[in-house]
């Protein structure tokens, strides 16, 4: 299937309007062209620090050595992959040159397929449903880059003719109110705050009540930049789970978790707790083109198996792309299309 093809139904599927989709498309197509410049840009210390060197080795090479995949697993393992998420890379490496005509394909290609395999499960783009509002929670410890999340999450869905509001759950500080409503002002999208100490699940109230009267489609709702250690903070995410069902329990709710790929495997940590606490349903992984770590999109694959919604490669507004499996890999492998 073409680019626009696929991208057609994508879009069609999402039930975006007919006259909008072919316009949707060339943004799409454009976008996801200059995204995969910056990408590769943005991995450029994880490739140096693993793929590129384990492609050097690959490349070319037909016979699958010990010394060879010895020197893979170190690569793998320094680059933040994970013991579990390497020992299948490896597995599924030997496996795929026994199954090969042969026995001996050209291993480089090879390690591209097991690759692309682990990672392509995670390749679900977030849908908006028919039914409105939609909310996108939006959690993640301090500094993993959550509210600029927002922002550009916001942009997206506004470009693709969704109206958006902002709740200001994140009423442990005064700063990261002021920042949300900064970052509507600038969106034109509206923001529900209240004053710092309030109550977040008051907010998340007022702001499902407001996006109803409104006919608003998705709420994206800030969080406190809760600890993954601290059970109180744990508590309220589960409190404001309640709060959106017991507002109406019909109200689809995407909580994404936001996590920095600079923390390397403990992203994967951060990963689990809140998993123990809310239903995470999507992650977005920020701050790719300051890390040598981002290997980690392989053990959350390989370990969590939740869908990565987003990456992120800068600040600016089209920073932040639908994760793309092949993409990802290319890059990593530094592989033209």
């Amino acid at each position: 299937m073409s680019s626009v093809a696929f991208l057609e139904v994508t879009f069609r599927d999402a039930h975006y309007p007919a006259q909008h989709c072919r316009h949707l498309i060339l943004i799409n197509m454009a976008t996801r062209g200059n995204f995969f410049q910056r990408l590769a840009t943005g991995l450029e210390k994880t490739r140096t620090r693993l793929f590129g060197e384990a492609a050097g080795l690959f490349k070319g090479r037909r016979e699958l050595a010990a010394a060879l995949l010895e020197e893979l697993e170190n690569q793998l393992l320094g680059a933040d992959v994970g013991v579990q998420a390497t020992a299948v890379i490896r597995a599924e490496l030997e496996a795929a040159c026994k199954r090969a005509p042969g026995g001996q394909p050209e291993l480089l290609p090879v390690l591209r397929q097991v690759l692309v395999a682990l990672l392509k499960p995670c390749e679900q783009a977030l849908r908006i449903p028919d039914n409105k509002p939609f909310v996108i929670l939006v959690v993640g410890v301090n500094g993993v880059g959550k509210t600029t999340t927002i922002a550009k999450l916001a942009r997206q869905l506004q470009q693709q003719r969704h109206s958006v509001l902002l709740a200001a759950g994140d009423t442990f500080r005064a700063a990261a109110i002021d920042q949300l409503q900064h970052w509507g002002e600038r969106l034109g999208a509206p923001v529900i705050a209240q004053q710092p100490g309030a109550d977040a699940g008051a907010v998340l109230y007022n702001a499902l009540q407001a996006a109803v009267a409104r006919h608003t489609d998705v709420v994206i709702a800030d969080t406190a930049g809760r600890l993954h250690n601290k059970d109180n903070l744990m508590e309220e995410l589960k409190k404001i789970h309640r709060v959106i069902h017991k507002f109406d329990a019909r109200i689809e709710v995407e909580t994404l978790l936001v996590v920095d790929a600079g923390t390397g495997m403990n992203a994967l940590v951060q990963a689990q707790e809140f998993q123990q606490a809310v239903p995470v349903t999507g992650i977005a992984l920020t701050k790719l083109d300051g890390t040598a770590k981002g290997g980690m999109a392989l053990a959350l694959a390989q370990q969590l198996a939740l869908p990565i919604r987003y990456l992120g490669v800068g600040e600016g507004v089209d920073d932040l792309q639908p994760f793309n499996a092949d993409d990802f890999v290319r890059a990593l492998l530094d592989l033209p299309e």
